[in-house]
């Protein structure tokens, strides 16, 4: 499907060097959101996780985020009784059902990226470690259970965060309050176009 591991990782940050470096800009890339309730930006952390940011990178640039959604809003009230760390995010992109063929990269733990799933991290979804299937999540709050040795996957790996909200956060305050009875969205909240910026819409919040 999208080329992974090493060469990504390579292709991302010459990527950086050449648009960002050779401008004196440090920061971004950016990429923006665009849903049927607004848009909104997150900056990848390209430096910390450079593989999945350029995983995700290498999706948006071949539109493969393109007509997707927003299909899972987690919050405390609705995972079932039977969850003992639910957590709150947004989830969108690619569903498990929509990818035949299982992707692999590199992991990139928390413990090695010095990342952590604080609220407005963006973080990628995952089967096994290193194992994505084009989803990503936004941490509505702190979220130390997804870190690495956290409890929430029996495994203690962790998700791998690579990046971070940077403007709409009243879009995805307002998706999140679209919230079901169920995790799973009976109506999701369509993606109508993701795309890469050189630029941040807005200054960066806190």
């Amino acid at each position: 499907m999208w080329a992974t591991g090493k060469n990504l990782a390579t292709q991302a940050r010459d990527m950086c060097t050449k648009v960002f470096v050779s401008r004196g800009r440090r920061g971004g890339p950016y990429c923006v959101v665009s849903t049927g309730l607004g848009d909104f930006e997150f900056e990848f952390a390209i430096e910390e996780a450079p593989i999945t940011s350029a995983y995700f990178i290498g999706l948006i640039q071949g539109g493969g985020l393109d007509g997707a959604s927003i299909y899972r809003i987690a919050t405390r009230h609705n995972q079932g009784t039977g969850v003992p760390w639910p957590i709150e995010v947004v989830q969108g992109g690619l569903a498990g059902t929509d990818v035949p063929v299982r992707t692999t990269i590199g992991h990139e733990p928390t413990v090695v990226t010095g990342l952590r799933h604080e609220r407005w991290s963006v973080s990628m979804s995952r089967y096994e470690p290193g194992e994505p299937y084009g989803s990503f999540f936004v941490c509505m709050r702190d979220e130390p259970e997804l870190d690495h040795g956290g409890r929430r996957q029996r495994d203690g790996m962790g998700f791998a965060a690579f990046g971070r909200v940077t403007a709409g956060f009243s879009v995805l305050e307002s998706i999140f309050r679209r919230a079901e009875a169920s995790e799973y969205l009976a109506r999701p909240i369509p993606i109508v176009r993701v795309r890469m910026a050189l630029e941040p819409a807005a200054p960066r919040k806190g």
